[in-house]
């Protein structure tokens, strides 16, 4: 059985929600698809303080709960479900969930996110937001004058730790192997900074600390020796994964996943697709700047829509 929407957006992220508000506000009745995640990386993410108009900062779940309550306030509609296939039409797409059902949209707003590429431990997971965290730009605020890690040993990693320098005391790169995957200036940043020092051929064995990060226990890949160190805190920076196995072969990808769109725009090549936050965004990768495309995606949306009368 398939039902018809005007909008259907899916993931409910800081792009998905802000979208649901701008579309439901313009009379589209959106329809918002829940993941397996709802609120996405945010619901993972204790104190924000950087996303304006909460001069105290505020929890990553509380804010958006908020967003939500804004969302339905207009007349968003809520579902839950796992979206198995995405058919796309000339114009619009065809949604088909896990249960059977299936849901016509003439437009269609991406906001899937992305996911960090985390070590795996349980440790890890069990001190997320308590001193582990995947986003030196979010929470590197939190350790002035700490003694802190960053895991990786590529473009990324490098702007991580360089970036964190600001606030720790210091910064320990770990990585797996006897040089940097980093391009050239960055090396050179990394590797000239004082406060940044290196533990080469190094993995993590277990992040120490029972409520909070108290240090490190480190494996060497080499001779297999084991060291520790104590630390307040460890960034993980070894990238960051597209949440579009959906959209594979159906929608322009660059070379790691992410949606492209067309400049300027949420725009897809698909009439009436629409992609916004981290899941075409490899280079910001903050509430604010998703938030922002979200508002984009629904007024593209809008417009399009309109000029379909």
């Amino acid at each position: 059985m398939s039902s018809r929407e005007k909008v259907i957006i899916i993931g409910t992220g800081p792009a998905g929600l802000t979208a649901a508000i701008y579309a439901s506000r313009a009379n589209l009745e959106p329809v918002c698809v829940e993941g397996t995640q709802p609120g996405g990386q945010l619901t993972i993410t204790t104190d924000v303080e950087n996303y304006p108009g909460f001069p105290e900062g505020i929890m990553g779940p509380e804010m958006m709960m908020k967003f939500r309550a804004q969302a339905e306030r207009f007349g968003t509609r809520f579902i839950q479900g796992d979206v198995q296939r995405v058919d796309f039409r000339e114009r619009g797409a065809t949604l088909v969930f896990a249960d059977g059902s299936q849901k016509e949209t003439e437009a269609l707003i991406i906001c899937t996110g992305a996911t960090a590429k985390l070590l795996g431990l349980e440790s890890e997971k069990r001190l997320m937001g308590k001193g582990v965290s995947a986003c030196a730009t979010c929470d590197g605020f939190f350790f002035k004058g700490m003694d802190i890690a960053v895991v990786g040993g590529g473009d990324t990693a490098m702007e991580e730790a360089l970036f964190l320098t600001k606030f720790a005391n210091s910064v320990t790169v770990i990585h797996r192997r006897s040089e940097l995957r980093a391009s050239k200036i960055m090396q050179e940043k990394a590797l000239s900074n004082n406060k940044i020092k290196f533990e080469w051929n190094a993995e993590i064995d277990e992040i120490l600390g029972e409520t909070e990060v108290t240090g490190l226990r480190l494996k060497n890949r080499v001779d297999g020796t084991l060291k520790e160190l104590s630390l307040a805190g460890v960034f993980i920076a070894i990238g960051h994964q597209p949440n579009t196995q959906l959209f594979k072969g159906k929608l322009p990808m660059d070379d790691t996943g992410y949606l492209k769109v067309i400049p300027g725009s949420t725009r897809t090549e698909i009439p009436g697709v629409f992609a916004a936050g981290d899941v075409a965004d490899h280079i910001y990768r903050q509430a604010v700047t998703a938030a922002g495309t979200g508002c984009m995606a629904a007024i593209d949306a809008e417009r399009y829509l309109e000029s379909l009368l």
